[in-house]
Formats: structure tokens, C-alpha cells, sequence
């Protein structure tokens, strides 16, 4: 029997970061993340923060800047958990209020 090798789709890691490129749709994917209340753990904030940061390395567009600051938040997080920022969107969520993430 001949071989035959049936086409390959994309994986879905490549879906994600080629749709990131869009900066509404990585917008709505942090804020997404924010929001959930299972969101809470900081390898999965810096996760996304990744993810985001290699679509914009893949379109040539992040600064060194933006390496240096994430890998100091990349830091923060691993120490701290991320007890600062889901205390604050835990603050808000009380308050009635959500962080909305939007391009500039």
C-alpha cells in the first residue's frame, strides 16, 4: 500500500500567537485572563504576558524595553504570586469595577 500523508493544520499554538498579532485580540486575551476567578496563579499571567510578548516579537515589534520590564515583572511574579494584582482586580471586583485592557 502506498503511503500517503494526509495535510497538517496548524497546532494550535500557532492559531494563538498568529491571532495575538492583532493588538484587540491580545488585548481581550489578557483581559479575559484578568477576569477569571481561576486566573489567580502567576504562571498563568506570565503565560499569557508570554504569549503576547512572541506575537509582537514575531512582527518585529517589541523594544528592548519591553524585554527588560517583563522580564522584572516576570520576576515580581514568581516571587510574589501576583498578590499585588489580584488583590487590586479583587479590590475592583468589589467595588463593582473590572481592569479593561486596550491598545493605546
Amino acid at each position: 500500500m502506498k503511503d500517503v500523508k494526509a495535510p497538517t493544520s496548524r497546532s494550535y499554538r500557532e492559531y494563538l500567537i498568529s491571532s495575538l498579532k492583532d493588538p484587540e485580540r491580545s488585548a481581550g486575551y489578557i483581559e479575559t485572563f484578568l477576569e477569571l476567578e481561576e486566573g489567580d496563579e502567576p504562571e498563568y499571567l506570565s503565560s499569557i504576558l508570554k504569549d503576547v510578548i512572541e506575537a509582537r516579537v514575531q512582527m518585529n515589534d517589541v523594544s528592548e524595553e519591553v524585554k527588560l520590564r517583563h522580564e522584572k515583572l516576570d520576576k515580581m511574579l514568581s516571587e510574589t504570586k501576583g498578590a499585588e494584582i489580584y488583590a487590586l482586580v479583587e479590590l475592583l471586583d468589589a467595588l463593582g469595577y473590572r481592569i479593561a485592557i486596550a491598545p493605546k
